[in-house]
């Protein structure tokens, strides 16, 4: 370890030697990123991320010297790599230089995955809001590149994130827009209950029996073999259980439907947000009477 970091610091002052030294037709720049880059691989290697991290800096700083934006934003990728070990959002800063630079060079494929990645690092330190935004530009920029599937998934992902912050209408848009794109797909086909269930669950949180009645209507003209389904049956008895206003029953179907099909974390909290309503409506009916 003492060895790799010992060289490290060696590379890296040579680096800056030739940087402040004189050099043609930029060629210093040239040799001082190739020193930059061994610097960095061997901070890596004695796990001193931190200065791995301000080396690869360093690095596309000399590839943008030399205008290359491709290489300059491969470096800042690196960065953000190392950073992530130690400092979340440094990471996230470098990543989003790389993704701007990508965004300049037309290579919008990479531009999309790497707000992806910013995205996840977001929801990795629970800042969902910045989380969504970053889903929704990297679902923006797959859409524009026809790279459809990726961008359904971040689409996903800024569903469950606006279901958790209570904007369910939000969430029932998107999970409502992918199940219609899931319908043209033969791959696709049988993921749409599962889409079409999540929607219906975010409109029994509003808890309006209207929509939600005109709702399943609407998925079944959408898809005429989801009536048919447990999932279905599942948004049709908590229905009636709202409307009747009996915890009990919603209970029990909801349980029932769990015994054979786990309910994911997300649809969980989202049915006791349900349960909660209904509960706090039946209470207040009691001190009524």
């Amino acid at each position: 370890m003492a060895d790799h970091l010992a060289r490290a610091e060696d590379f890296e002052a040579k680096a800056e030697k030739k940087l402040s030294g004189w050099g043609l037709f930029g060629s210093k720049y040239d040799d001082a990123a190739d020193l930059f880059d061994k610097a960095a691989n061997s901070y890596k290697l004695s796990k001193s991320w931190d200065k791995a991290g301000s080396t690869y800096i360093k690095l596309a700083n000399c590839h943008l010297k030399m205008e290359s934006k491709h290489e300059a934003a491969q470096a800042y990728v690196d960065a953000g790599n190392c950073y992530k070990k130690t400092s979340v959002r440094e990471a996230i800063s470098c990543i989003e230089q790389a993704v701007n630079l990508f965004c300049d060079i037309g290579r919008l494929n990479m531009a999309a995955r790497y707000y992806k990645e910013i995205a996840e690092l977001y929801e990795s330190e629970q800042d969902i809001e910045q989380a969504i935004d970053y889903f929704e530009k990297a679902a923006d920029l797959f859409q524009n590149e026809e790279v459809t599937t990726s961008a359904n998934q971040c689409k996903q992902k800024v569903a469950q994130f606006a279901a958790q912050l209570e904007q369910y209408q939000k969430a029932i848009d998107i999970y409502e827009e992918i199940a219609k794109y899931s319908l043209k797909n033969n791959l696709l086909k049988y993921g749409v209950k599962g889409h079409l269930l999540n929607a219906g669950i975010c409109q029994l949180c509003k808890g309006d029996i209207v929509a939600i009645t005109k709702a399943l209507d609407n998925y079944q003209d959408l898809d005429p073999t989801f009536s048919g389904t447990r999932e279905y049956k599942l948004l049709a008895d908590i229905a009636s259980a709202i409307d009747e206003e009996d915890v009990a029953k919603f209970t029990d179907v909801v349980k029932e439907f769990d015994s054979m099909t786990t309910l994911d974390p997300l649809k969980t909290t989202l049915l006791l947000r349900v349960k909660d309503k209904l509960k706090a409506k039946e209470l207040e009916e009691d001190d009524l009477t």
